[in-house]
């Protein structure tokens, strides 16, 4: 067996959405910080994330982190986040999984029942509160950046819709946010193909007629991600989510083909970016938790801590907490005689 590159990983997940978590295999990547090295490999790296989320190693719905070390002397490790489509400067569902896996396979050193640690992320520095019981992680606490809304009630053109009211957010990522009750679309995972349809008509149309920039880093435009929201249908949460990733080019031409996947967890920067959209409209107070469900019924909780400001817009400060699960160890090679040396995708699932 030739080999031209060896990864090593831990496949995790976070209440459904999956989350690898590259432990050893890539190359050193500069930088003073962890977003730094997150654009050294934007530009110098990219094939690992294709490598490793695409066919055959990758599909649809994957997403992956890659350890590195942290810049910040306050961080007890870093981790860059990859998607099919960007480079997420944060995730909560991502930093869930990299928590359980840097304390469950002893990467990081377990204290029970609780473990505190700092990630540094490109978002930033990420204060995250471990419990653990027997050698497990059985739940994630961690104090999210600053969410913040900067368009409510926005109308949107979306060809096949007609006017839609959106809301923009960032929660870690720039979201925009429609109600789907009131398109008229079913939050059940068995309507996934017609959620992501319609999110993608949305994101699309939003990206073009609400294009927006974190006042603090111009680098980090949007909004890149659409959640649709819905009324609660389980007493013990306070809401649904269904969050649509992005896994090729949208086409205005052929919005029915429509290329994206289901978040099957709540999302956790989602998630944020909805309590920051009920703050700002005072449905949501300081100390409040935020009890969402995602497509299968796994639910994040999270909660305003603080109140901040963010450039021009009023923030709040959130916790999100959830659980994670490893479920395998794997080691990834490439021959380097594979025709396919970047992975490869195929319209029937993408």
């Amino acid at each position: 067996m030739r080999l031209s590159r060896l990864i090593t990983a831990v496949e995790a997940h976070a209440e459904g959405e999956p989350g690898r978590v590259i432990t050893g295999g890539v190359p050193h990547m500069p930088g003073n910080t962890v977003f730094e090295k997150m654009r050294w490999m934007q530009t110098n790296g990219d094939d690992i994330r294709t490598l490793m989320l695409q066919e055959p190693r990758g599909h649809p719905a994957l997403c992956c982190n890659v350890l590195v070390p942290p810049c910040h002397p306050e961080a007890d490790a870093g981790f860059i986040i990859m998607e099919q489509t960007e480079y997420p400067p944060m995730s909560g569902s991502n930093t869930i999984c990299v928590t359980t896996v840097l304390l469950e396979t002893g990467i990081l050193p377990m204290r029970e029942p609780v473990t505190e640690l700092t990630l540094e992320t490109p978002a930033g520095l990420i204060p995250v509160r471990a419990t653990c019981q027997n050698g497990k992680v059985t739940r994630v606490t961690f104090q999210n950046v600053p969410a913040f809304a900067l368009h409510l009630d926005a109308a949107v053109d979306v060809p096949g819709l007609g006017k839609v009211s959106v809301d923009v957010a960032w929660g870690g990522m720039f979201f925009v946010l429609a109600d789907a009750d009131a398109l008229g679309i079913s939050l059940a995972p068995e309507n996934g193909r017609e959620i992501v349809r319609v999110s993608e008509a949305i994101g699309h149309a939003a990206r073009a007629q609400l294009p927006v920039t974190h006042p603090e880093n111009p680098t980090l435009t949007g909004p890149t991600i659409t959640n649709l929201w819905g009324a609660p249908t389980d007493p013990a949460t306070d809401g649904r989510g269904a969050i649509t990733l992005s896994t090729g080019p949208f086409d205005p031409d052929h919005p029915h083909a429509a290329s994206g996947i289901l978040d099957r967890s709540p999302c956790g920067t989602g998630t944020c970016a909805k309590m920051a959209v009920l703050h700002a409209r005072g449905l949501l107070k300081e100390g409040e938790d935020y009890v969402n469900a995602g497509p299968m019924g796994t639910t994040f909780t999270g909660r305003i801590v603080d109140t901040s400001r963010i450039g021009p817009y009023p923030a709040i400060v959130p916790t999100l907490s959830g659980q994670g699960w490893i479920y395998g160890m794997s080691n990834y090679t490439l021959d380097p005689t594979d025709p396919f040396q970047t992975g490869f995708t195929i319209g029937d699932m993408w």
